[in-house]
């Protein structure tokens, strides 16, 4: 059953794509018609590529795993943060820190280092320091709130990224694809859809565009994590159960 309607990605504006010239023609396959010197996707091919995307990505969700989101474009930084908290997965929406996937550890490193502040105003051991140097770890530490936070529960590595707008955001499909993390992308007429893992062709640049096409795939994140509740909770009694009969033999 389709996940999607048409109707709701065409009045999001969903398939505006960009002006002729500024095309990729590796986007030909999902372009529809040109009107007014302006691609026109073909939402029939979205339809189906957000389906097989939001089904594949609940599978990821269903197995515990995490979904880094990563958008820093002004349109889509707090529909992203919004969505992405909603189902209690990390997100970028400021600069990509470089090597965030290559070289997680040094990224992990700092995110501790905002728990190690945390602890040490907690516990008064900063009580001692001049309202300068105080000052210096705050703004420290808020800087670091501001590009590290939202990825503060990532202990690991994401197990897919979904990316929008993968033209801004090469560095980050570039480190996905080095460490083969798949990548769910929504790629606007004038980018390139090979290194994309699931190519969802749509306009990257309104924020109803972005917003329509994350309620699908938030939603479908959202149905896995519920699958998982409910089968560990089926798990629970046989479980207890095996452990009671084998107290008894």
């Amino acid at each position: 059953m389709s996940r999607t309607s048409f109707e709701t990605l065409l009045e999001a504006g969903c398939h505006f794509g960009h002006l002729k010239r500024k095309w990729n023609p590796a986007m030909a396959p999902y372009i529809f018609k040109e009107m007014n010197g302006i691609h026109i996707i073909d939402l029939h091919k979205t339809v189906g590529k957000v389906d097989i995307a939001a089904e594949a990505i609940k599978q990821i969700a269903k197995s515990g795993k995490k979904v880094l989101f990563v958008a820093t474009k002004k349109q889509a930084k707090d529909v992203v943060a919004e969505k992405a908290q909603s189902i209690n997965m990390p997100y970028v929406i400021e600069r990509w820190p470089g090597g965030m996937l290559t070289n997680f550890p040094t990224i992990r490193k700092a995110v501790k280092k905002m728990s190690t502040i945390d602890k040490l105003i907690a516990d008064g051991t900063y009580s001692n320091l001049s309202k300068r140097e105080l000052l210096q770890v705050t703004r420290q530490r808020a800087k670091l709130e501001k590009n590290l936070g939202s990825i503060s529960d990532l202990t690991r590595l994401p197990s897919a990224l979904f990316v929008v707008d993968v033209l801004k955001e090469h560095i980050a499909v570039a480190e996905a694809n080095r460490l083969g993390i798949p990548v769910f992308g929504i790629v606007d007429t004038n980018s390139n859809p090979d290194n994309i893992d699931f190519v969802i062709p749509a306009n990257d640049d309104a924020s109803s565009s972005i917003e329509a096409i994350l309620n699908v795939i938030c939603a479908a994140i959202n149905e896995g994590l519920e699958e998982r509740k409910a089968e560990k909770a089926d798990e629970a009694p046989a479980k207890k159960e095996e452990k009671a009969e084998k107290a008894e033999a």
